[in-house]
């Protein structure tokens, strides 16, 4: 049971342990979270991320966090939150954890992609978009991508629509990346290798003796080069094999912008370093943010680069007050993969008729720090969660008696995300309470609705609506068809006349074309999507 005095509690990769969340200002934090690159539409393992990000977003505006001052007082919620997510539209490489910016831009490799198919003759949802053209290929993308953030509950997307410096584009900040490489030059952190034409401005990581802290990598050990993947006449040119790309002179590169070193574009690295604190520390008046979080894959190359360039920039030896990391999702017991065909963007799945909350909680249910495995069943489990939710709060709302707030419930939930974000402990204590609650009241609805859900964000997900037309009911991603109605037709008289064999033989016809078919109330036929 949470106590007066529990505050926050976060595990920050950078101290290797949990520890109570300090913010320079209580009543104000300031967050950062790596977002997207915008060559494909983001799948499930990238919005775990970037959900997770937004629980803890939200539950540090609740009214029940707790957060721990510098001076050693309590500071009670609501507060602010600034929060600010950054979309990639060039720079990101496909060889990026080489930490060099190898291979080629993720942007320009899809409009190769893109083009390929349209020569091919294959019908693609960018129909329309200039498939050579990458501004264009990301500007349909990020749409899309907030389209789908929003639809989720993203409160960073959804202030998107009105703020655009929440989520700013890397291309629209190059002006400052490049003021800040001509800064990390002019300090000794940067320096110029290649002759005109083929210039690369790198970050020399011997300048830091700590370079690594972040990710537990030393230099030592980081000797041997970047993956092997490097080229030796590259590697040749750097003063230590980690030493990373903050520019690189390329007239060839389709998204380039003129600089002191010559034309070409930025690395991924500096982009972020850019844009975190252009925004929220504008004036370098901190030199720092509060909350830096992204998926455990950015931790090094990404974060590690990050951390080293903003204190070249700022002189502050700390860049975030705490780095929060998602682990890994795994689909069905395995890793994502196209060719396995578990392959799940948020897109997709709502399409097919899942619930966007049923999305959502199964992509926040597990602890971020544990391994995740999303699953089609798992995705009904939470809908039954999120109706059984709905049905307490509509019952405590038509119940017209007031009662109490249950002040038992408020904290067990409150104690449970304080301890690291505990949020399958807070959906238990909301599940046991409604299992022990007779008769829900006014008050039981609008703690759920109103205190304990907002930071979950569940119930407030618009519901996609199923469709019926005469005995079938149609879920949500399945459009009427009428020879599957003459199927569900002719199995009702097959079940009048007692003739299971072929009842069950036509039930097996509708789910070999990939859709589901049950008998519910009323004589009704509900078809989904498999």
């Amino acid at each position: 049971m949470a106590t007066s005095d529990t505050v926050q509690v976060l595990y920050n990769t950078e101290a290797r342990a949990a520890k109570p969340f300090v913010p320079a200002d209580p009543a104000r934090v300031t967050f950062y979270t790596c977002g997207p690159t915008v060559y494909d539409d983001a799948h499930v393992g990238n919005f775990r991320s970037f959900l997770v990000a937004d629980v803890l977003r939200r539950w540090l505006e609740s009214p029940l966090c707790t957060l721990r001052t510098e001076s050693g007082d309590a500071h009670r919620g609501p507060r602010s939150v600034e929060h600010v997510m950054n979309i990639t539209d060039v720079g990101h490489m496909t060889e990026d954890d080489d930490a060099d910016g190898g291979g080629e831009d993720k942007m320009e490799a899809a409009a190769k992609r893109l083009l390929e198919a349209k020569k091919s003759g294959k019908t693609h949802e960018s129909e329309g978009v200039d498939a050579s053209d990458p501004r264009a290929i990301a500007a349909f993308y990020a749409k899309r991508f907030i389209d789908d953030a929003t639809t989720l509950g993203l409160k960073v997307a959804i202030e998107s629509w009105q703020r655009a410096d929440v989520m700013p584009h890397a291309s629209t900040h190059v002006e400052t990346m490049i003021e800040q490489i001509k800064q990390l030059e002019s300090r000794g952190f940067a320096y110029v290798r290649g002759d005109k034409g083929e210039r690369a401005v790198y970050f020399d990581v011997s300048k830091l003796d700590d370079y690594g802290r972040l990710s537990g990598n030393t230099l030592d050990n980081l000797r041997g080069g970047a993956g092997g993947r490097v080229t030796e006449e590259t590697q040749a040119q750097k003063n230590h094999p980690a030493d990373f790309l903050l520019w690189k002179e390329d007239e060839r590169h389709l998204m380039k912008w003129p600089s002191p070193w010559g034309t070409g574009y930025p690395g991924w690295h500096i982009e972020c370093t850019a844009m975190s604190l252009e925004i929220l520390d504008p004036k370098n008046e901190r030199g720092e943010i509060d909350l830096h979080s992204g998926g455990e894959d950015n931790i090094f190359p990404h974060h590690e680069c990050e951390l080293a360039q903003a204190r070249g920039v700022t002189g502050n030896a700390r860049f975030a007050r705490a780095w929060v990391h998602t682990r890994f999702l795994r689909v069905e017991g395995e890793k994502m993969s196209k060719s396995k065909g578990n392959f799940y963007t948020p897109r997709q799945l709502m399409a097919d008729g899942h619930q966007p909350a049923a999305v959502r909680l199964e992509l926040i249910k597990t602890h971020y720090r544990a391994n995740a495995d999303f699953s089609k069943q798992g995705l009904t489990d939470s809908a039954r969660v999120i109706d059984r939710w709905r049905r307490f709060v509509e019952k405590g709302r038509a119940s017209g008696t007031t009662g109490e707030r249950n002040a038992e419930v408020a904290d067990a939930f409150a104690a449970a995300m304080h301890n690291d974000l505990q949020v399958a402990t807070a959906i238990g204590v909301i599940n046991s309470w409604i299992n022990s609650c007779d008769a829900p009241t006014r008050a039981d609805a609008a703690l759920l609705a109103g205190e304990l859900d907002p930071v979950l964000g569940l119930l407030e997900r618009d519901v996609i609506e199923a469709k019926q037309e005469g005995d079938v009911v149609w879920l949500p991603g399945v459009d009427p068809d009428p020879a599957i109605e003459q199927l569900v037709a002719d199995r009702k008289t097959a079940k009048k006349s007692k003739d299971f064999a072929r009842a069950d033989a036509i039930r097996d016809e509708i789910q070999a074309k990939g859709l589901t078919i049950k008998d519910v109330a009323g004589g009704k036929v509900e078809i989904g999507r498999a």
